[in-house]
């Protein structure tokens, strides 16, 4: 299949309008309907359905969309790995949050330094669950993520957990209890991941998000470990006994054949399975069953 029409496709499908798309891809809306046209028929389906008003996606059309930038992904993908291994000097890059790494880290790259397989690292810091975009746009070769994420055209192996604990204005209401469970939130333990996702998945950094904690109402539920690593005036950690546990993963591109890479999730395991860490760091190997 022809990666030009299916970046073709994919300009049509996400604008669902000929001239737009058209205007995105710096060419006249007449030869690139002859493209989708040609597209459907090397396809034998119908892809867009088009009326005098509108533009719309048919079954076919949207699973081929899902489809299409999976496999663009890849191919630019492939292009920036092939780059950066004909560097002078190959390096592994390590997507990791600021402080997403529960105190892992370190630990970790001094033992990979000493596998045999064991290039440079360059640690790449990353956006909240930017990590498996990351990964498959060909930008690094390993992550460290906090689960869940999004495992599509990666492999994984999950390292460490860590109780939550919740972080609050030293004159909250709260604040005054050693130990709090998520009713005290107002969440249930379904509702965790979703507001993990909307006081961390803002832009903030834990720096910004902490600030914030010491000047209003906001509770973000965050790893233990960042109370020993973090301490603000003005805002004070406590243990929530009911929350699920942050699980800390390390990731990587499934068609990944690197040697060093295989030689990084080795050195992760190892030091998850010892429990080394940091001084502070809350991490306990996760149970692999």
């Amino acid at each position: 299949m022809d990666s030009r029409l299916l970046r073709y496709f994919v300009a049509v499908a996400e604008e669902l309008n000929f001239a737009r798309a058209a205007g995105r891809l710096g060419m006249s809306p007449p030869p690139l309907s002859r493209a989708i046209r040609r597209l459907e028929t090397e396809l034998g389906v119908t892809l867009l359905e088009r009326t005098t008003h509108r533009v719309a996606l048919t079954p076919a059309g949207t699973v081929l969309l899902t489809e299409a930038r999976i496999a663009l992904d890849a191919l630019e993908a492939a292009g920036r790995r092939a780059r950066r291994a004909a560097a002078p000097e190959p390096k592994l890059v390590l997507a990791v949050k600021a402080d997403g790494d529960g105190g892992l880290l370190e630990p970790v790259l001094a033992r990979f330094a000493a596998e045999p397989a064991a290039v440079p690292v360059a640690v790449r810091l990353s956006g909240w669950q930017e990590q498996p975009q990351l990964l498959r746009r060909g930008e690094a070769d390993a992550a460290l993520v906090f689960e869940p994420f999004d495992r599509t055209g990666l492999d994984a192996e999950t390292l460490a957990a860590e109780p939550r604990v919740v972080a609050l204005a030293a004159g909250h209401p709260l604040a005054a209890r050693d130990r709090l469970v998520l009713a005290d939130l107002g969440l249930r333990p379904g509702d965790v991941h979703r507001f993990v996702e909307e006081t961390r998945g803002a832009g903030r950094d834990l720096a910004q998000l902490l600030t914030l904690v010491g000047l209003s109402d906001l509770t973000p539920l965050l790893p233990a470990s960042v109370a020993a690593r973090y301490p603000r005036p003005g805002v004070v950690y406590r243990p929530v006994a009911d929350a699920p546990p942050v699980v800390l993963a390390i990731a990587w591109p499934q068609q990944s054949r690197s040697t060093a890479v295989a030689a990084l999730v080795r050195a992760a395991t190892a030091v998850a399975g010892a429990g080394t860490g940091r001084e502070g760091n809350h991490c306990s190997p996760a149970h692999r069953g």
